[in-house]
């Protein structure tokens, strides 16, 4: 990748032949002012144009000052709010006005300093000073000095155990690099540290600060530690070569310098990322804005490349891991948006390439993560293309891109696990926000989809539910493959109820196939039993009830809206279809329990109507047995308008029931007898009437039954079945009245026998349940006593209750009703001689 673009911006003439002394040994930077400092003594202030960078043929020489005859300038460093220019020079550190290099002459020189270094500028103080570190060439010290505008002081020395070799200062943290080791010492709190050894011999010592409390060191190894004032370090090493010169942090990015190359390593994740060569080079010095290359006779400037490039350029070699590295890593440097912007990128292209490598699940979360618009991925399919096609793709494509056309065709298992990829993504961001903006798309995609792979659930699912799918895409889609009743259930969706019930009634005149759905018709009746359209129902009702009408009254019966009916209206519309009349007013009188005369009246002389039309049918008795219930059951039907209608049919157990409801029992049992023959049913007549009735009405139906088979020598059998079968229901003594003398015992010895046994067995339970009211009569008046017979005071004055004397004895009780009562007058109260 590139991280840094190179310029020359500064390069020495060439000298005639000999030894060269006028060769670059520092160099120094504040916003457009380059300092450099060169092994013959001379100083040169070089303006640099707006940005610091730009060819040497921008850069012009404004000033240049010879500090002796001979030795190299070793250090140059600037104090810009004191315009104060520091050179360490022959063994000392002497200072010079920053834009004129003349020497500050209140600034007396420090001599026998090794090396320096110029802490933050304190310009928050009054005065306003520097700090300055000098390190002695003759004396294992650290001297720290105030620097003003027009003096110096030293206001602290710090003692080393060893020679030092290299220095950096943060706030009051000294990293000191001296002959084998790194030390970090807080000249406030004198405390020191020991970081690691190190091999003087073989590698160039480097001491950096790279930010806010954090070194830049050479450590063993060759390794690039970035090491915290307390000694930790938060990021891995980085390993760079052993010939490394110097090194600088821009971050996010370690520079180490070799003879004749720079190589640029990323934080973040430790790798080399760029080299850029350089001939001779020596040293470098990072800025806010570059960082510059020093060589023997060239200065070279790098210049940053913006951070939104470099991620974007990564991207689209589609180095998406290094990317995303890179993006987090240098987050808190973006803005917002910029930063959205590209990792919705990143994310997006990372997604594409798992898509194409069949990582359907990462695919998906990355997709949906970065909130990708899902027509990116609809208009990769080829069957799709029709579904956006004004539809413009933004997304960036990919090397390992695959048609999926041609894979439709040469191989359609894999692009069978493409569709299903597509459907899930799709089906997961339907409801977010995400597939919010292009709702119909995905809807219509989906039916697509779904109609492609033959998932009819999830395609009658998908239409049946609330949905945005085009209607002049997806009605032709399904009349192509023949999907008529998923084609009404789309047309129900959009509120198009007629043209959905037509498109089914069809289906069930097939007039067009669709072997999907196995009951369409039950689908269309349960459909209209839902629908609030009043109209649509009616325009339909006639084609539903001619085809079946038990099935087709639910439109009314099962209908949601009770209200929507008046029963009138369905009574003069089920005029023709008697069927569908007969269900609709059963369900009139037993679930909504209809109280109205007419309502059962219909119901009873529509069951006559039925039965009188089918003599001959197989039906005819299952609607007698609902004749029969509904004149057992109701008491409100018009029972004179039936009887009219039975009159004259052989309906007799229903002329029964019609006169045991006006109380005409009698007759009810002789048209039983008489016209019904039917004994059993009589017998039932008889028992039915006598539910819930006492035993005298039950003995005197009983009795009638007996005396109508008496009076006809023809049912002399019936009567003997009658009171063998019944005794239990007859009264002994009445039976014996009127049985006929010409009766032999035989005939009625077990009526005798089960008659006397019933009789004795009713005189014992009597006997029994009397006892019981006794024990449990007792056991109440037990529990009383025990309540009453307790001690208790009460003033003077107080009388009895029963006996109205006053309270003079000392043992009295409180009665059961809550009066005080004398012991004597409560024994003689509840006397035990109580007869029952």
């Amino acid at each position: 990748m590139k991280a840094f673009t190179s310029t020359l911006v500064f390069e020495k003439p060439q000298v005639g032949k000999g030894k060269d002394k006028s060769t670059i040994q520092c160099l120094e930077w504040y916003y457009k002012n380059l300092y450099i400092g060169n092994k013959d003594g001379v100083i040169q202030h070089l303006i640099l144009p707006d940005g610091g960078g730009g060819d040497s043929s921008s850069v012009r020489e404004v000033g240049k000052r010879q500090l002796g005859r001979s030795g190299p300038v070793n250090q140059l460093k600037t104090i810009s709010v004191l315009n104060h220019l520091l050179v360490l020079w022959d063994g000392s550190v002497s200072t010079l006005n920053m834009f004129s290099l003349e020497p500050v002459s209140a600034l007396k020189k420090i001599q026998n300093v090794s090396l320096f270094y110029v802490n933050e500028l304190c310009d928050q103080t009054q005065p306003v000073f520097a700090q300055l570190f000098t390190v002695s060439s003759k004396r294992r010290i650290v001297s720290i000095h105030r620097v003003f505008v027009d003096k110096w002081e030293c206001v602290r020395q710090v003692s080393l155990p060893q020679d030092p070799v290299a220095l950096a200062v943060d706030e009051t943290c000294i990293c000191v690099a001296t002959n084998d080791r790194y030390l970090l010492h807080d000249y406030q709190s004198q405390s020191t540290l020991d970081i690691f050894l190190h091999n003087h011999g073989k590698q160039n010592i480097i001491a950096k600060k790279s930010g806010e409390g954090e070194f830049l060191l050479n450590g063993p190894g060759s390794l690039g530690m970035l090491v915290l004032r307390d000694g930790i370090s938060q990021r891995p090493p980085v390993q760079w070569s052993t010939d490394v010169l110097d090194a600088a942090v821009y971050f996010p990015y370690v520079l180490a310098l070799q003879s004749q190359a720079v190589q640029i390593y990323s934080i973040l994740d430790q790798q080399l990322k760029q080299t850029i060569p350089v001939q001779s080079a020596r040293g470098l010095l990072a800025t806010p804005e570059n960082v510059y290359v020093i060589a023997e006779r060239e200065i070279h400037c790098l210049t940053p490349i913006a951070l939104g490039d470099q991620i974007q350029a990564l991207t689209g070699c589609e180095r998406v891991d290094e990317a995303l590295v890179l993006l987090d890593g240098v987050q808190a440097l973006l803005p917002k948006d910029s930063y959205e912007d590209l990792y919705k990128n990143i994310t997006c292209i990372s997604g594409l390439i798992k898509f194409y490598r069949e990582q359907f699940l990462e695919a998906k979360e990355l997709f949906i993560k970065c909130g990708l618009d899902p027509r990116e991925i609809i208009c990769l399919y080829p069957t799709m293309s029709g579904i956006c096609e004004d539809f413009k793709a933004q997304l960036s494509a990919v090397r390992n891109a695959k048609d999926l056309q041609t894979l439709s065709k040469e191989d359609k298992p894999t692009y069978q696990q493409y569709q299903k990829f597509l459907g899930d993504f799709l089906t997961e961001v339907r409801e977010t926000t995400q597939g919010l903006c292009s709702c119909q798309i995905i809807d219509t995609a989906l039916l697509k989809l779904y109609l492609e792979q033959e998932k009819s659930e999830e395609l009658n699912l998908l239409v049946s539910s609330p949905n945005d799918c085009a209607l002049n895409i997806c009605v032709p889609d399904l009349e192509f493959h023949k999907r008529f009743f998923t084609l009404g259930l789309l047309y129900q969706s959009k509120g198009q109820h007629v043209n959905a019930i037509q498109t089914w009634v069809n289906i069930v005149e097939d007039d067009c196939a669709d072997k999907t759905q196995s009951d369409v018709y039950q689908h269309i009746v349960n459909t209209l039993a839902l629908l609030q359209h009043k109209d649509v129902i009616w325009q339909f009702a006639d084609w539903v009830l001619q085809r079946d009408q038990e099935a087709g009254i639910q439109i009314f019966t099962k209908h949601t809206d009770e209200n929507m009916f008046a029963p009138e209206e369905v009574f003069s519309f089920l005029t023709k279809y008697p069927t569908a009349l007969v269900c609709y007013l059963e369900f009139l009188i037993y679930e909504l329990k209809s109280q109205e005369e007419k309502h059962h009246t219909l119901l009873a002389t529509t069951y006559v109507a039925q039965i009188l039309q089918k003599e001959n049918n197989v039906n005819r008795q299952g609607i007698r047995n609902k004749l029969q219930q509904l004149l057992w059951q109701s008491s409100l039907y018009n029972t004179r308008e039936v009887h009219g209608q039975i009159t004259s049919t052989a309906l007799h157990m229903e002329k029964a029931i019609l006169f045991g409801k006006t109380g005409q029992h009698k007759k009810a049992l002789q048209t039983l007898v008489h016209e019904g023959k039917d004994q059993q049913a009589t017998e039932d007549y008889c028992w039915r009437t006598s539910a819930g009735q006492d035993r005298k009405f039950t003995n005197t139906q009983f009795l009638n039954l007996l005396q109508i088979y008496l009076e006809s020598s023809q049912h002399v059998s019936a009567a003997v079945d009658l009171l063998n079968n019944n005794a239990v229901a007859f009264d002994l003594v009445k039976v014996l009245q009127i049985l006929p003398a010409s009766w032999s015992l035989q005939l009625v010895t077990r009526f005798l026998c089960e008659s006397l046994r019933e009789t004795h067995h009713q005189r014992k339970m009597r006997r029994v349940e009397m006892n019981l009211a006794k024990v449990e009569h007792l056991r109440h008046k037990h529990t009383a006593m025990k309540v009453a017979q307790r001690l208790i005071k009460v003033d003077s004055g107080r009388i009895c209750h029963s006996c109205q004397h006053p309270l003079t004895e000392s043992e009295f009780l409180r009665s059961p009703v809550g009066e005080l009562i004398h012991t004597q007058c409560y024994r003689k109260v509840n006397s035990p001689s109580v007869t029952y």
